[in-house]
């Protein structure tokens, strides 16, 4: 065991992970609902929702080092990152529910209400999200829990993003009509804002009331101040660390074909995949299946194969089951779309493909832990919310940049706003298909060599640990 090995006790564990549930409702309706209904819904073009987000997430980007760097810095008797939880908690409810309900759609002045309300929910989000994040190293050293605690930060954002999708798919977005789909409709998505409302300020103030026994205390020393150059600059040598900047590309990758996948999701499952209405209430519960394996797997594979090498080996193996359905329906040899069959296998493949694409992902943010103390070996610093802010950095850029891709892969295959599904020609939905599963498939290649440079193994952490310990006590 490395660095503190004193287990952390479970309620801890999920106390923690609990505030990411408003991240994973969140990243539900940006990365899977809000391009659909701004464009299919209320009419807007694709491609003005696409700059809209993207200018939204390129501002927020550049807000998290910032945040970050201040919560590093807080010196409160509530400690350094409970205070952002609590404060930030009500007002980012409220700006949902602004975000889904726009007084209107049309020109600029619709263009302007999309990107602020985003901006300011993105905003508050990352005054959640970062503060609480940058916790992990604080709980422990060892590389084994870290792995545990993402696993359960991985594990209550998708049950965040899984609840509100259930609700969507089975209650608030289902039409009555036959042949109507409900997600088309606009009548559903008030209630869909209210509920995902609710259950993101209730998730952030648990888990810092959960937390607050073992956090709340005023941190060992007072910061020393600094001037914005200064700030900069410690922000800087931080995410510029070579080990950093390898995950950095690594997520880049994998959050650029994620956010394509989680945007045209909506578009693939009705005008590629064609589901009966009443398969999309299982998808969510598949999916979660799929995150709670994948959860039971990564420890084991960390400690079997190593982080750097996990990722590489749930890289290739996930791509190969995710792209499999669409290659075979492109050649022609995938049974009918739309029957029960072809959906159920679809359901299977998209299963596996999940499964490891969630390995990969808490592995990547489980590795940036390993860097705060490469970090504060070379910089005498720790500057966990900023590293952590540098990663959500890289994530919103790629994010912001896959969801301009969506729009435009939309536009370019030719799908037009509010479709009819039965009526969009083959050659379109193929054309959907091609494009994003190349773009898929090389990213994936990417990142499966990129990861191979990441510096930091299990010997090196421990190795640190011991250099750090033996600073302190001559300190």
């Amino acid at each position: 065991m490395s660095g503190d090995s004193a287990r952390l006790p479970t309620r801890l564990k999920i106390f923690h992970g609990f505030g990411s549930i408003a991240y994973g409702v969140k990243e539900n309706g940006f990365s899977t609902f809000l391009l659909l209904y701004y464009n299919q819904v209320l009419g807007m073009d694709a491609w003005r929702v696409s700059i809209a987000l993207l200018i939204a997430m390129v501002i927020d980007a550049f807000l998290d080092p910032i945040i970050g760097h201040a919560s590093d810095r807080t010196y409160s008797r509530f400690g350094r990152r409970l205070p952002w939880l609590y404060a930030a908690a009500i007002p980012l409810s409220l700006a949902w529910i602004a975000l889904w309900n726009p007084p209107t759609v049309e020109g600029w002045a619709g263009f302007a209400w999309l990107t602020g309300t985003a901006v300011v929910v993105r905003g508050l989000i990352s005054c959640c999200e970062v503060p609480s994040v940058a916790i992990l190293p604080e709980l422990t050293q060892d590389y084994d829990e870290r792995t545990q605690l993402m696993s359960m930060r991985y594990l209550f954002a998708w049950i965040g993003g899984l609840v509100i999708a259930v609700l969507a798919y089975s209650v608030f977005l289902v039409s009555d009509e036959p042949g109507v789909v409900g997600q088309l409709q606009p009548e559903g998505y008030g209630k869909y804002a209210l509920s995902g409302a609710v259950l993101m300020s209730v998730a952030v103030l648990i888990s810092a009331r959960g937390q607050h026994k073992r956090l709340a205390r005023l941190p060992g020393s007072r910061p020393e101040p600094t001037t914005a150059r200064e700030a900069l600059g410690h922000i800087w040598e931080a995410v510029s660390h070579p080990a950093f900047l390898v995950l950095a590309s690594c997520v880049a990758m994998g959050s650029l074909s994620a956010q394509v996948t989680f945007a045209l999701s909506n578009y693939l499952y009705i005008f590629v995949w064609k589901f009966p209405e009443v398969w999309f209430r299982y998808y969510p519960l598949l999916i979660l299946f799929s995150v709670l394996i994948a959860i039971y797997l990564v420890s084991h594979s960390h400690r079997k194969h190593g982080k750097r090498k996990a990722v590489a080996r749930a890289v290739v193996i996930g791509n190969f089951f995710w792209a499999t359905p669409f290659l075979l329906r492109l050649a022609g040899i995938w049974p009918e779309v739309g029957s029960n069959f072809s959906t159920a296998m679809v359901f299977g493949f998209f299963f596996m493909g999940n499964l490891f694409a969630v390995i990969v992902s808490i592995s990547l943010a489980s590795m940036i832990a390993e860097v705060v103390e490469a970090s504060e070996q070379q910089t005498g610093r720790r500057s966990e919310g900023v590293l952590y802010a540098g990663n959500l950095f890289v994530q919103k850029c790629a994010t912001g940049m896959g969801i301009l891709l969506s729009g435009l892969i939309i536009d370019f295959a030719g799908l037009e706003a509010k479709a009819d599904p039965t009526k969009v020609p083959a050659s379109v939905v193929d054309t959907l298909t091609l494009i994003y599963i190349v773009m898929v498939l090389l990213l994936a290649s990417v990142l499966a060599w990129r990861v191979g440079h990441f510096p930091i193994t299990r010997d090196d952490h421990e190795e640190r640990l011991r250099n750090l310990a033996e600073r302190r006590t001559t300190a």
